[in-house]
């Protein structure tokens, strides 16, 4: 079982990249170019980064139109914070 600093550590990983992917493919989506697919972005919500994903959307302004991301992204950070609290307290 790996030690509560590395979990932490594991999760701002996760977060910081989920949160850095709504920034390229904003950027992408301003230039023009090739984007990040949303499965990838969804699925890096999904890998335990919801609050990283849902900061990204609002600091970014990106895929807040739409309803997948605008209450997806939300669901997933209430499953996420409600499987926490079972683990720490089950």
């Amino acid at each position: 079982m790996p030690n509560p600093n590395q979990l932490i550590i594991l999760f701002a990983a996760l977060n910081l990249l989920a949160f850095l992917l709504f920034g390229i493919d904003k950027l992408f989506a301003k230039a023009s170019r090739s984007r990040i697919s949303e499965k990838a972005l969804l699925v890096s919500s999904a890998l335990a980064a919801s609050p990283g994903a849902l900061l990204g959307m609002v600091v970014f302004n990106h895929k807040t139109s739409k309803p997948k991301f605008r209450y997806g992204v939300p669901a997933l950070l209430v499953a996420h914070a409600g499987i926490s609290y079972w683990l720490s307290y089950a």
